[in-house]
């Protein structure tokens, strides 16, 4: 890990990130109702952007010409850019006339008869282009109902390509001549399903390789949309110690909390912005100082890169996040601020009533105040756990 003599903090090309973190989704470049100004007012330490969805809109020859997505978008700070993977999944995987999975590519098929063509070398030279400080392998995300014989296919063709991705980033690094202080980091995906066995395989597969940090691939929630815990603090385990931990995908509050005791100590997700759309807002109960009086330990392991805390630190974290939700009508006349334990734009200038009368009128300050709400609360999480 790139991470200089403190441990706690994520050294990279565009700025230190403090550990654990959480970055919010912007893949197409952008964090939806909210600017720049607006993330970095809320203590946004990076951003996921997607690969694979950039490559679609606007395109590879917009971003060049914009020296990468800092240029294009106005954010200047690190970001992560998730390789196309989940869509192999999400698309391919859902509907095959979408495309197809092959040895050494996946072919996105449009509805307009356009087709696109995504290899592990080309995921890597589009996310070098993008000016990623993190960058994702290409992988084949399986689910965790396949059957073994999928699961199998999908772990063996993640460390192909994992392979073919750290080969061609170890080539642009040349080529591209990257002084050792500006290297982006690169992320390989732990596949495997529900099965301990296969996610061993893989794990120890792409450790023999080498990477700066590993991700939890694969969908972290059952049928029911009850958090997989087991295999997520099993495949936690799997993780070096000194690399990066990446829950993928990993949002809810309650979930952020429980993976961040298991050790991973990055985050992402469209909680936080899509809830806010759909006005549901996370506040805290109490201040931070509650819960640190409330943990028996510090929490702190004094390994390198790895977060742990007390089983009484946890339940204090998961007893003090609740959700608000902006259109009951107790608030109609509230002049209270969201959450009085939140130092937020909206916070400090408006009032629950306000917020309620925007969300009924369908003004969109509404969906931008609460963006920025839930964006600053996430940010808050990350200081409390970081804290006990």
């Amino acid at each position: 890990m790139n991470a200089g003599t403190n441990h706690n903090i994520l050294k990279l090309p565009h700025g230190d990130v403090l550990l654990p973190a959480f970055f919010p989704d912007a893949t197409y470049g952008t964090v939806r109702c909210v600017d720049t100004r607006d993330l970095a007012g809320c203590g946004t330490s990076g951003l996921v952007m997607n690969c694979y969805h950039l490559l679609t809109k606007p395109g590879l020859g917009v971003l060049r010409h914009f020296g990468g997505v800092r240029g294009f978008c106005g954010w200047d700070g690190p970001v992560l850019t998730d390789s196309g993977g989940f869509q192999v999944f999400s698309l391919i995987r859902e509907n095959p006339k979408f495309g197809e999975i092959r040895k050494n590519e996946v072919i996105f098929r449009y509805e307009n008869g356009e087709k696109l063509s995504l290899s592990p070398e080309k995921c890597i030279q589009a996310q070098f282009t993008c000016g990623s400080d993190i960058m994702m392998c290409l992988d084949y995300c399986s689910h965790p109902e396949d059957s073994y014989e999928l699961t199998k296919l999908s772990v063996d063709t993640t460390v192909s390509w994992a392979a073919k991705c750290k080969r061609e980033y170890e080539k642009q690094l040349s080529i591209r001549n990257v002084p050792a202080d500006q290297r982006p980091l690169l992320f390989a995906i732990i596949q495997g399903g529900g099965d301990r066995a296969l996610r061993k395989e893989c794990a120890e597969a792409l450790v023999s390789i080498g990477f700066d940090g590993y991700g939890f691939g694969g969908w972290p929630l059952s049928s029911d949309m009850v958090l997989h815990e087991g295999i997520l603090e099993y495949t936690a385990r799997l993780m070096p110690d000194d690399t990066i931990k990446y829950a993928m995908g990993i949002g809810k509050p309650d979930g952020v909390i429980k993976c961040a005791a298991m050790g991973y100590n990055l985050f992402d997700c469209v909680i936080p912005t899509r809830d806010a759309r759909h006005n549901r807002l996370y506040v805290f109960s109490g201040a931070a100082s509650d819960i640190k009086r409330s943990c028996n330990d510090t929490g702190g392991t004094g390994v390198p890169g790895v977060y742990t805390a007390s089983p009484d630190c946890i339940t204090s974290l998961l007893n003090n996040v609740s959700a608000y939700y902006i259109l009951d009508q107790d608030y109609i006349r509230d002049n209270r601020p969201v959450s009085e334990y939140c130092d937020c734009h909206t916070c400090r200038n408006y009032s629950r009533a306000y917020l309620y009368h925007l969300t009924k009128t369908g003004d969109s300050l509404a969906l931008r105040l609460a963006t920025i709400h839930n964006l600053r609360f996430y940010s808050q999480l990350m200081d409390r756990i970081r804290a006990v």
